[in-house]
């Protein structure tokens, strides 16, 4: 297994990735366009999600594909941005048709970062619907990492967190890909150190380079979380999109969505607790033509959680300063 040639979720054929930010609200938006409706599902392991369209994505419902996900900062406020998204694709003539009517199917999860020091003064409407009908125009192969997007006012315990991404083309020529809004109540690095947790599947000093520390000391086995930060006003959530090219079923789909879950524990610690709304959404485009044997997908589901790992330390390692940060970048903590 290897990255793909970009490193990030777009080197799954058939995907897009815009962003929107708006940096005085320390907030935006990341929407991730298939260009032919794609089979999805969902897994939510955090206890407090924020959501909208999952139910849908259940095996046994009717709408098989969709034609966008949308991750957005700004809690509940921030599921207006799916309605900006479906507008965009709705101009593009996109959606599934129901007699004269196209509807745009646009799964969206949202972070809580209302707390991260930007200006939330919007007056009557939040902007999120607009970041992401922006969002959508944007969207292309290459796109930003870090303070970007939907990551652009993400935390961790320890540092500032962002939008992560990477890739692997597994042995048959399949591509698997992840990305990530890491705002997690827990830390990304082990104790008070900069090494990464997801630092023994790193690839090619993606994120720093640094490994594991030699030994691992009483420091490294406190449990850090924004209740005991400094900022302890700080919120939570961690979203996130696995993607394949391989050929799916909306069941296998899930089971991929479970799988990379394993890539939150593996770079996160602590994950999955009730004031996280930890979630990763599943897309299959079909595009490589291979259908998958029961040999072929461990090993895919097994990618899934090691890409979501390396995206989740990414995220966080890619992250720059912005004016009224509350916590440190990890760039910031090694000068």
């Amino acid at each position: 297994m290897r990255p793909g040639p970009r490193n990030l979720i777009t080197d799954v054929q058939g995907l897009t990735v815009g962003n929107a930010t708006d940096e005085k609200l320390k907030s935006g938006v990341t929407v991730i366009v298939c260009e032919e409706p794609a089979v999805a599902a969902v897994q939510v392991l955090g206890g407090a999600p924020g959501t909208r369209e999952t139910d849908l994505l259940d095996v046994h419902n009717t709408v098989q594909t969709i034609d966008a996900i949308c991750l957005s900062g700004g809690s509940a406020f921030g599921l207006d941005a799916a309605s900006g998204v479906q507008a965009a694709l709705r101009e593009q003539g996109r959606g599934f048709e129901v007699g004269a009517f196209r509807i745009p199917i646009v799964p969206a999860a949202i972070l809580f970062d209302l707390t991260n020091g930007g200006d939330k003064d919007w007056g009557r409407y939040p902007p999120y619907r607009e970041l992401g009908h922006a969002a959508t125009f944007a969207a292309a192969a290459d796109f930003a990492i870090g303070t970007a997007g939907a990551g652009a006012g993400a935390t961790t315990a320890t540092f500032k967190g962002g939008l992560g991404s990477a890739s692997t083309v597994l042995e048959n020529g399949v591509s698997v890909g992840a990305l990530v809004a890491v705002n997690a109540l827990g830390s990304a690095t082990v104790g008070s150190s900069r090494h990464f947790w997801a630092a023994p599947i790193e690839e090619n000093g993606e994120f720093g380079g640094l490994g594991l520390p030699a030994a691992l000391s009483d420091d490294a086995r406190q449990i850090r979380t924004k209740m005991n930060a400094p900022a302890s006003g700080l919120q939570n959530t961690t979203i996130a999109v696995i993607a394949t090219d391989a050929v799916l079923t909306k069941a296998e789909a899930k089971r991929l969505a479970v799988s990379a879950h394993d890539g939150f524990a593996r770079a996160l610690w602590p994950a999955h607790t009730p004031l996280d709304g930890d979630l990763v959404f599943a897309i299959a485009t079909g595009r490589s033509g291979k259908a998958m044997t029961l040999e072929d997908f461990v090993p895919l589901c097994a990618a899934a959680a090691s890409t979501m790992a390396r995206a989740i330390a990414r995220g966080v390692h890619a992250a720059t300063p912005s004016a009224g940060d509350l916590v440190p970048t990890w760039q910031e903590a090694i000068r």
